[in-house]
């Protein structure tokens, strides 16, 4: 068994999660619940989980490790970037516009991490990388182009910008959290996080959730609103953080073009059994548009080959 195979096994997991949470989240916004608000109660809600956890694995609060002095500005940075910009981009993004379009901007997120790698972490850029960014940004271009020609109101230009500034965002993270993971076990890392964003997202949306209709929620809302907190928040970035920690963030952020695969399995599911369908929004050029981003995913995520020579 290869030795990093449970890292690889989250991150498919990761992949699956975010895969169901593009159709599941959009069923509860933005109504009955705004997306500022259910970001609120996204990062509260996870936040009390990953301390419990945190609690329970180090023994007691007596055990637990606070960061160093001169390590909270790398804290916060991920808080800001990894939690609240990130999550305040994206659910305000899947409410303007379709799932389809998010999952595939999303699939870019390799290519904008290689980049922030090369500026941040000094990571060397080769011209097949370079030819891959090509790729994938035509791919992204075209697709942010045809939302602005859209006339069905499916997608959203401004939605899918959304989208995309928040692969930004959470491509920032994952290369600014990797130093981290030298210092610190990634549940500490992952917690603390959290703990700081509560106090970036709560001025945006937590006075919202007083005004949502909570005893009108019907059970498949309720288990949407429970998924979103305990899969696709705490589940994700422990996985993914756990994956870090044994991966580098371009090989973590590649399982990310698996999220179109499984987005359109499961709106095929969510239209065989609801009235919710969001099988019109796919189409050949969109297709396309994805395989261009996928293709550009593989170039720059490929290995680099090595050239021994022989001495002479």
């Amino acid at each position: 068994m290869p030795k990093n195979i449970w890292a690889h096994i989250a991150l498919l997991s990761v992949a699956l999660i975010y895969g169901a949470n593009f159709i599941i989240a959009k069923c509860v916004m933005p109504n009955p619940i705004q997306p500022t608000s259910f970001i609120a109660l996204r990062v509260m809600g996870a936040t009390v989980l990953f301390w419990i956890t945190l609690r329970l694995s180090s023994g007691g609060a007596s055990k637990i490790v606070v960061p160093k002095r001169e390590d909270w500005w790398r804290f916060l940075l991920c808080a800001i970037a990894g939690v609240a910009t990130n999550q305040l981009l994206f659910f305000n993004g899947l409410a303007l516009t379709s799932p389809v379009n998010a999952s595939i901007i999303m699939t870019s997120n390799p290519i904008l991490v290689m980049v922030m790698s090369a500026l941040l972490l000094r990571q060397r850029i080769t011209w097949i990388k370079v030819i891959g960014v090509a790729l994938g940004a035509a791919g992204a271009i075209t697709l942010l182009w045809l939302s602005n020609q859209d006339v069905s109101r499916a997608s959203s230009l401004k939605g899918d910008v959304f989208i995309l500034l928040n692969s930004i965002s959470y491509a920032f993270y994952l290369v600014m959290v990797k130093p981290l993971m030298q210092k610190y076990r990634p549940l500490d890392i992952v917690a603390w996080t959290f703990l700081i964003a509560i106090a970036l997202v709560f001025p945006f949306g937590g006075m919202g959730l007083k005004a949502v209709d909570w005893v009108s929620l019907d059970s498949w809302q309720w288990f949407c609103v429970g998924f979103v907190i305990v899969c696709t928040t705490f589940l994700t970035y422990l996985f993914n953080i756990l994956a870090i920690h044994r991966l580098s963030p371009t090989i973590a952020s590649s399982y990310i073009y698996l999220q179109p695969v499984f987005a359109g399995v499961f709106a095929l599911l969510l239209a065989s059994v609801s009235d919710r369908d969001y099988t019109r929004d796919f189409s050949m050029m969109k297709i396309v548009c994805a395989a261009f981003i996928v293709l550009g995913v593989y170039l720059v995520s490929r290995p680099e080959q090595t050239v021994h020579r022989s001495a002479d």
